[in-house]
């Protein structure tokens, strides 16, 4: 062990006896294997030394390292409580709900973050976000009142029925039947029921609150005002990164931004949405660029199916008892979900080729011209692609302004098995690289996840030295868990499309090709199976561990203002009719360049 005091120092008499306060920078070398580690200690008190006066010295503490190709390296300590060093400069490219929620909790660590937003301002578009339970566990993990102001917002599905109706046999009325073979037996029993999920039961196994939704615009507002109370300036608006230069090993990154400047960083944290510049940059992609089919973009792939939206008030017989409902019939389905206040949020899947255009997507916000034919009423084409199904179909529709319909094509991407997320001291995260099928509700929950992880693995990064290594942990802690629920989430899709069908039934002739017997003999597999361990692992992901009584006092504390405010409504609509005004499925916000940025469907 050497010691080598460095020779510009300060030294003040503090008292008649002699002590003395050293503002003094020291190196211990401590020779071992093929490194040698630099410490600085800040600060020494001496006694009974004599009076002299050097030159101060101000200098960040750094960690300087020797050895295998990195002979003059030199690294500063990064910051956390009780420990010395500066806080970790963060870029975040991307203001969506991925990104704010990692900008909160790094902003909560001591982090020094900056987050540039391609909008030129906050505005209330997109419509609602499912958190299912692992999700909601993250985010009081995160930060209780950011927790706390969520549940105000939220609306609860998971306490509730949801499941797979039969879209050729439910008779209409909306009524609660159980799920069970009775009919097989019994001409009369009910078929409308074809296979509920255990949201519920697996939420309790964890002791979760239970999946439900938020509007994203109060998502996005909360996170806005729980990062601003933290550092004002954290945002930068109308100004996205374009690209970016990584300059090695703890030596930062400098950021391109869209008018010309550029900004520096320790890290940039690409979490700019599918069609993410970063990616672009990482991979060697050009942004939005498309195959002459249509079935490549940007490194992502068409997913053979375009979705049409909507939204409409209204008080079906079931609409307290029920949470979403997947109405499964010939190569399509339609989706409903309660999204609070007498809302029902409706999705059309259809196979179809893509940029089979009939609807804009800016729905509340794009002009008609964008319709494919501006005089086409939607509802009544969408209502023709479903001839022969339940009446519960068409009330849904029927209730619907036509004007509201919007279309998206499904976009998602194989999982990154052979290439991380990171490169150098960029990394991504969420939609960015892994954008996945809207069926499980998961893609914003995992970008969530990602956010903790994420800054976890920051969290415990001493140097600028260690943050290459950190990114490439967070890569390796995520990919097994993200690889999984994008499969499960495209697996769903395609297992509905392409090999459901109307159950076969002895007592009718609706369900009789070879994939109706399928259908009817996967029942009880799914049922007692495969969505009990599918919702089984997508909760295992609970960093708060049990929250006990928590979730039910949740609960009931919502069902009476879930009641009112939805009564109010229904009141409303009777009175005034229906309206089309509304936030977009879809559409986020106009950017500067006045480009509308399209994002994957709301999941």
């Amino acid at each position: 062990i050497a010691f080598q005091p460095i020779a510009s120092c300060n030294l003040e008499r503090v008292s008649e006896s002699k002590t003395m306060k050293l503002s003094i920078t020291a190196i211990l070398l401590i020779v071992g294997g093929s490194h040698a580690f630099v410490v600085t200690p800040k600060f020494a008190s001496l006694n009974n030394v004599s009076p002299l006066s050097m030159s101060t010295v101000e200098q960040t503490p750094t960690i300087q390292t020797t050895g295998d190709g990195d002979d003059t390296a030199s690294y500063e300590l990064l910051s956390r409580p009780a420990r010395p060093g500066r806080p970790l400069k963060v870029a975040i490219a991307g203001g969506g709900v991925g990104g704010l929620t990692a900008a909160l909790y790094m902003l909560k660590n001591g982090f020094d973050v900056t987050v540039y937003e391609k909008t030129a301002a906050f505005a209330r578009f997109g419509g609602p976000i499912q958190f299912a339970s692992n999700a909601l566990s993250v985010l009081k993990e995160i930060d209780e009142t950011l927790f706390d102001r969520v549940m105000e917002k939220f609306t609860f599905t998971g306490t509730r029925a949801c499941g797979i109706k039969d879209g050729l046999r439910a008779d209409g009325s909306f009524r609660m039947t159980n799920d069970s073979l009775d009919y097989l037996f019994n001409k009369d029993a009910p078929a409308d029921w074809f296979v509920k999920f255990p949201l519920k039961e697996c939420a309790d196994l964890y002791g979760l609150p239970y999946t439900g939704v938020i509007d994203r615009p109060d998502l996005q507002e909360i996170l806005l005002e729980e990062c601003a109370a933290i550092k004002p300036d954290f945002i930068q608006n109308g100004n996205p990164v374009q690209s970016y230069v990584s300059h090695g090993k703890g030596k930062g990154v400098t950021i391109m931004l869209a008018d010309g400047s550029t900004a520096e960083a320790d890290v940039l944290v690409g979490s700019d949405g599918i069609w993410s510049a970063v990616r672009a940059d990482m991979y060697g992609e050009e942004v939005k660029k498309s195959s002459p089919d249509l079935k490549k973009r940007q490194g992502c792939n068409y997913s053979g199916y375009t979705v049409f939206a909507g939204e409409t008030v209204l008080k079906t017989p079931d609409y307290y008892e029920t949470g979403y409902k997947v109405y499964i019939g010939p190569q399509r389905y339609f989706v409903t979900s309660d999204v609070g206040d007498g809302r029902i949020q409706w999705y059309a899947f259809f196979a179809l080729p893509p940029g089979s255009k009939k609807a804009p997507s800016g729905w509340g916000g794009s002009t008609r011209d964008s319709q494919a034919d501006p005089e086409e009423n939607l509802v009544e084409y969408i209502k023709s692609l479903h001839e022969g199904w339940s009446d519960e179909v068409f009330a849904v529709l029927d209730a619907t302004p036509p004007e509201s319909v919007e279309q998206r094509d499904l976009y998602d991407r194989s999982p990154e098995l052979f290439r991380s997320w990171a490169k150098g001291n960029a990394v991504l995260m969420g939609d960015a690289v892994h954008p996945m099928m809207p069926n499980l509700g998961q893609g914003g929950c995992q970008a969530i996840e990602d956010a903790y992880v994420l800054t976890e693995c920051l969290i415990n990064t001493k140097s600028t030295g260690k943050i290459e290594n950190a990114l490439q942990d967070f890569y390796r802690k995520r990919i097994v868990r993200v690889s999984i629920v994008q499969f499960l989430s495209r697996l769903a899709s395609d297992l509905i499309i392409n090999a459901f069908d109307t159950p076969w039934s002895p007592h009718d002739n609706l369900g009789k090709s070879w994939k109706s017997y399928l259908t009817f003999f996967w029942k009880p597999l799914l049922q007692y199976a495969i969505f009990p361990g599918q919702f089984a692992y997508l909760y295992s992901y609970f960093p708060t561990g049990s929250m006990g009584d928590l979730p039910n006092i949740l609960n009931e504390k919502w069902k009476k203002q879930h009641e009112k405010s939805s009564e109010e409504e229904f009141k409303r609509v009777a009175a005034e009719g229906q309206s089309a005004g509304g936030p977009s499925f879809f559409k986020t916000a106009e950017v500067t360049a006045g480009e509308k940025e399209e994002e994957p469907v709301m999941q």
